[in-house]
């Protein structure tokens, strides 16, 4: 069975993590301090620190803001259900948006609705790799923190004065005032566990700075877990280059068929971390054509907010909904053999 999920772990990966072993140095030390400065080189912040959760790098990027206890935080439906139980166990109300359906995120206007309904933060998870208009959500003028667990690596060009694209380009998770990058398991970039804090501007690191310094150990990222994670940002460009491959591939495979995909930008402009597929029939169907041969497929927003909230959101979150019902997983990761890829791209161009 090609199961929908497999962490791309290599001999690189290995011989980091066992290095770290045999040294017996597997509390937070250099090779967490390593990691920090890869990060700062491949995603172009000002400063970073390496924390042992998502939900750890929310607390601390929440005080560096000062934000007031009970306030409202913006939240996606189909965000990851941890920024959900996150919000609430840190003192403050999840304001959870829908999302479009031909794209999976919230938008500038779905945005500015939260805004009216009391949102004071925008905590935007830039779902499946794809980039929402970050200039427009940036220059909303609310507070914003990019969690950019799958879409690291993607760029935005940036536009001149007639609004035409330039050769310069802006990174995912440089537009937010803080950025939170998952080190989770099914993140893009993995570490077992963890997460890098980002500030992409200096004066915001100095705030934050304040703040990590005084950290306890208790709350870093353990340097078994960095040696894996500083592996994998180094390694970013070899699997992004072979999920791209394997996307492309897929593509095209359901271009003949029946079900949907996302729109979402190609070459740089998003980041192929999940080959999502919008279902036109029954999953149950779906699911069960595609074990018979040997492929196992998930539902995208299995560990979702609207999975974990589905009763309370079911009437204001509707195109969410629909998605979590719908949306599924293909296995999509560079581990994958050209003999399961052809086996793959046969059954998407079959799929009941």
């Amino acid at each position: 069975m090609i199961q929908t999920y497999s962490t791309t772990i290599r001999r690189k990966e290995m011989d980091a993590v066992l290095t770290c072993m045999v040294d017996e140095k597997i509390g937070p030390g250099e090779l967490n301090s390593r990691l920090i400065s890869q990060v700062k080189e491949f995603l172009k912040c000002d400063g970073s620190v390496a924390l042992r959760s998502p939900a750890i790098a929310l607390k601390y990027a929440l005080l560096a803001l000062d934000l007031e206890k009970g306030s409202k935080i913006m939240i996606s439906a189909l965000a990851p259900a941890w920024q959900y139980q996150a919000v609430t166990d840190l003192g403050y109300e999840p304001l959870v948006l829908d999302v479009e359906e031909s794209t999976g995120l919230v938008n500038p206007e779905i945005v500015k609705e939260g805004i009216q309904k009391g949102g004071k933060l925008l905590l935007l998870h830039e779902t499946e790799g794809i980039l929402p208009d970050l200039t427009a959500i940036s220059q909303i003028g609310i507070p914003l923190i990019e969690d950019i667990s799958s879409s690291a690596g993607a760029v935005v060009p940036e536009k001149d004065e007639n609004g035409v694209n330039t050769d310069k380009v802006k990174m995912a998770g440089s537009f937010g005032l803080f950025t939170i990058m998952g080190l989770e398991e099914r993140d893009v970039i993995t570490a077992g566990g963890g997460a890098i804090l980002m500030a992409p501007g200096r004066r915001e690191w100095i705030v934050l700075k304040k703040f990590v310094d005084a950290a306890p150990l208790t709350d870093l990222l353990p340097d078994i877990n960095s040696a894996l994670a500083w592996v994998q940002v180094k390694e970013y460009n070899r699997n992004e280059a072979s999920r791209k491959e394997l996307f492309n591939l897929f593509q095209r495979a359901c271009m003949i068929g029946k079900h949907k995909m996302y729109t979402r930008e190609m070459d740089n402009g998003s980041t192929m971390s999940s080959f999502p597929l919008v279902l036109s029939s029954p999953y149950k169907d779906v699911k069960q054509y595609a074990a018979k041969k040997d492929i196992e497929i998930s539902l995208a927003y299995e560990n979702s907010v609207i999975a974990l909230k589905e009763e309370e959101l079911s009437e204001t979150c509707i195109h969410a909904k629909s998605l979590y019902l719908r949306c599924v997983h293909v296995p999509l990761y560079p581990r994958l053999t050209h003999a399961e890829a052809a086996k793959i791209v046969k059954v998407l161009g079959s799929l009941p």
